[in-house]
């Protein structure tokens, strides 16, 4: 592993508070406290972590009025490659986010299986940079166009992707496969994707073929009045395959709570998903649908891969 990572993987680890790990039983925790002392790290879980029981609401069921007025996208992102087939970007002026990842079954056939993924993303940022200042983006038309000139180029591979814009004051989203995003607002979630699969591990794809344009236009789309405070998490499927909805809405609620900015935020998601993934003993959202298929009824575990985590807090 290149020194670089090394540093990063230390870095991001060190962010990660023991709270999670002792919280959700992952990783390496520090010793426990002597017979008689206080252990703060499990009162802080216990606490700030524990499932909330308030009434809540479905995670796409959530309207609710916003006073009218400006909002902004404040970001950032994390990236843990495994095989670096992931592709992102972002423009806080323009209020845009996006992620791609390469379709990985490319790479046993001797093609570049982050190239499209790169395509996409790419076309997208420059659609967005290119534009007029002040122009709404609208996250189907953008990823729509982005798969039309990638494809054009004849781009090899294949890729999902998500985009999310803001636009004045109502979020707006477009994904295609199992990269998606997470709407949190007060704590809890407000929005949350669902993978777009043809069957386990085979999320739809944009290509360069025939069907890439038909699955273009199934994209899942939607908007949400956004309101000062709400906090989005787009990610690819290194994220979503190994951290289930409760355990990303309990991180968010603790790094809120911390007043983590959005580089912690992104840091913190990015490395639990990473340890979740190389986690051979509990559950992951992988792991579950796994055991759905014939003769793996014993499936544990996370999936290792590559992770890109991009937070955005709407503020004002």
């Amino acid at each position: 592993m290149e020194r670089h990572m090394v540093q990063t993987l230390i870095e991001i680890d060190g962010r990660i508070a023991d709270a999670l790990r002792a919280a959700f039983r992952i990783g390496a925790i520090r010793p426990a406290p002597a017979p008689g002392q206080h252990d703060e790290v499990a009162n802080f879980a216990a606490v700030l972590l524990a499932p909330r029981d308030d009434g809540g609401c479905e995670p796409m069921d959530c309207d609710e009025p916003v006073p009218p007025g400006g909002l902004r996208m404040k970001f950032d992102s994390c990236y843990i490659p495994d095989h670096g087939e992931d592709a992102h970007f972002g423009n806080a002026y323009a209020g845009v986010v996006g992620v791609a990842d390469g379709v990985g079954s490319y790479r046993g056939r001797g093609v570049d299986a982050s190239a499209f993924a790169r395509g996409l993303m790419s076309s997208a940022h420059a659609e967005v940079v290119t534009a007029a200042p002040g122009t709404q983006f609208c996250p189907r038309t953008l990823l729509e166009r982005a798969h039309h000139a990638t494809a054009a180029a004849g781009t090899p591979a294949a890729s999902t992707a998500v985009i999310v814009s803001l636009a004045g004051r109502t979020l707006r989203w477009a994904y295609v496969g199992d990269s998606g995003f997470a709407v949190f607002r007060d704590g809890r979630t407000l929005r949350r994707s669902r993978a777009q699969q043809h069957h386990f591990n085979c999320p739809y794809q944009l290509n360069s073929k025939r069907d890439g344009i038909r699955v273009a236009m199934a994209a899942e789309v939607g908007e949400v009045p956004a309101k000062e405070g709400d906090i989005v998490v787009v990610g690819t499927d290194g994220l979503f395959d190994n951290v289930t909805d409760d355990e990303l809405e309990r991180i968010v609620r603790m790094g809120t709570a911390l007043g983590f900015s959005p580089t912690n935020m992104a840091e913190v998601v990015a490395g639990f998903a990473f340890e979740a993934a190389r986690c051979s003993y509990r559950d992951t959202p992988y792991s579950v649908m796994g055991r759905r298929e014939p003769g793996k009824s014993f499936f544990t575990g996370g999936k290792p891969d590559d992770i890109t985590v991009i937070v955005a807090y709407i503020v004002s």
